[in-house]
């Protein structure tokens, strides 16, 4: 019954993920996170859509995750997996979202975006009903090597831009930004939501104990 407390954290979080992604894309110009860069290449050259990519991306990812190590692998990361991917897609469909001008309103733009994902995958990762697909490769490599997590991160998102750019996916300027922007605003909220949720499981422990204790 707890757990149920955690699900919505998850849902809201991956819905606010999804939306960041989207508000980039829009912009992409400016330039895009490394693994967007790769759906968004793939997209350019083989077509579907840059959801379905994600998903793609993400059910390998947590199949090599999955002969690495298993702890990481949990049923919110195939959720994750599947509803990002579905969730960017709808979004997109849905063109509500601000376009590309082409001025210093991009910029804005973008930023909006970098802040939003950050949020978003800093209250989703809180839940902690599973890491997303990349997050967990990336932890499950770094275990197996006994290398650095943030060493790991930086040679994976790397290779992963030189494959997207090779494949003509949008990078410039705010590619490299995103990293120092968007840690930042994801540990804060990953913490603030996290203690959060903590309190909330705490607070309804306490008030299960209190009812049986009267029942008893």
């Amino acid at each position: 019954m707890i757990q149920m407390i955690r699900w919505p954290f998850f849902v809201i979080g991956v819905i606010v993920f999804s939306l960041g992604i989207s508000i980039t894309i829009n912009v992409q110009h400016l330039g895009i996170h490394p693994w967007d860069v790769l759906s968004v290449g793939l997209f350019e050259i083989f077509g579907f859509s840059i959801g379905t990519w994600n998903i793609i991306i993400g059910l390998m990812l947590i199949t090599v995750s999955w002969f690495l190590d298993k702890s990481y692998i949990k049923l919110g990361t195939f959720l994750n997996a599947f509803l990002v991917g579905s969730c960017v897609d709808v979004i997109l469909w849905l063109d509500f979202l601000p376009h590309a001008t082409h001025s210093w309103l991009d910029v804005l733009i973008i930023i909006m975006g970098i802040v939003i994902m950050g949020v978003g995958g800093g209250v989703y990762n809180a839940a902690g009903v599973g890491s997303g697909p990349r997050d967990g490769f990336m932890l499950s490599i770094a275990d197996k090597l006994g290398a650095p997590i943030r060493r790991v991160r930086i040679i994976t998102e790397s290779g992963v831009l030189v494959v997207g750019l090779l494949l003509g996916g949008p990078v410039f300027i705010f590619t490299f930004i995103f990293t120092f922007v968007q840690s930042p605003i994801f540990q804060f909220s990953f913490l603030k939501c996290k203690t959060f949720v903590e309190r909330l499981e705490a607070a309804k422990q306490k008030k299960r104990l209190s009812h049986t204790t009267v029942a008893k």
